[in-house]
């Protein structure tokens, strides 16, 4: 085996994780293996012989270039493409999810994945390295730029951004809770009687425009109108979490991660009686969005 080959044979032996890595700080697998292979093409250009921990040096260099293409989707994003965005919601929720999408389900929930994505860069890197896979704020200070202490603290501020804050009682909370996951079980299971268990007789349902399907209508009335729409629409579903919506119990749509919906709802007597399909692309960027712990 010559030195190239056994090279390789090191990379191989640390690319699951490096994958992993990238992929919790992107979202993307696309964008994960790019950064993987980007961070052998650099490993190709060192000496390996003075790298005395390879694993440390490629998980350094992966998160660089994580933060680098970080860095540079947050500068897109001041100028979004909104066409992009309508097409995306077009056509992302048809048909059966992605191949990727069960991958991603199995690897972290695409609730946590659109949270993330709200985070500043240097907040993403330093809590997915810390808080996902234990690296010391000293080794991570480096790469960030920043003092460890400074690090601990934009460590800090994320995991409080992640878990977000509930503007409801803990019992209210878990009630409520309780109640979207039911309809939305029963929503992906395409269940009129169990849409209708938890909707009250005169619920509303109002979405923005893009959200509606060709021949759908932006604002349905009363349980059985509601209950049907929902049920029809049972492949979004699949691709649905609960999260916290602006500090309450919601739902986000996200496929491979990317928001394209967010629903909001009011309960009263322990019924759904009004909810929003929020897909304006300008209304989803002034979410408060967190994780449902």
């Amino acid at each position: 085996m010559d030195e190239r080959e056994a090279l390789a044979e090191l990379f191989e032996a640390q690319r699951a994780l490096l994958r992993t890595v990238a992929h919790r700080m992107l979202g993307s697998l696309d964008e994960a293996d790019d950064a993987v292979q980007e961070a052998w093409l650099r490993l190709c250009r060192v000496d390996a012989g003075e790298v005395d921990n390879l694993a440390g040096w490629l998980r350094t260099v992966v998160t660089r270039i994580c933060l680098d293409m970080l860095r540079s989707r947050r500068s897109r994003r001041e100028d979004p493409a909104e066409q992009e965005v309508l097409d995306q919601v077009a056509h992302s929720v048809q048909g059966s999810p992605p191949e990727d999408e069960a991958l991603l389900a199995d690897s972290v929930s695409r609730a946590l994945l659109v949270v993330l994505d709200t985070l500043e860069p240097i907040e993403r890197i330093a809590f997915v390295l810390h808080d996902m896979f234990a690296v010391p704020f000293s080794e991570i200070a480096p790469v960030v730029e920043r003092t460890p202490v400074a690090t601990k603290k934009i460590a800090s501020r994320a995991r409080h951004k992640v878990r977000g804050t509930p503007v409801v009682p803990a019992a209210e909370l878990a009630r409520n809770r309780q109640i979207v996951s039911a309809f939305l079980a029963a929503a992906r299971a395409g269940d009129l009687t169990a849409v209708l268990a938890v909707l009250a007789p005169d619920v509303v349902r109002r979405a923005d425009r893009v959200a509606v399907p060709p021949g759908g209508v932006a604002e349905a009335r009363g349980a059985r109108a509601v209950a049907e729409g929902t049920a029809a629409l049972a492949h979004r579903s699949q691709l649905a979490e609960l999260a916290l919506v602006n500090g309450a119990v919601g739902i986000v749509v996200a496929p491979r991660g990317r928001l394209l919906f967010a629903l909001t709802f009011t309960i009263e007597d322990d019924r759904i009686t009004e909810y929003d399909v929020i897909a304006d692309p300008a209304r989803l960027r002034r979410l408060d969005l967190a994780v449902l712990s």
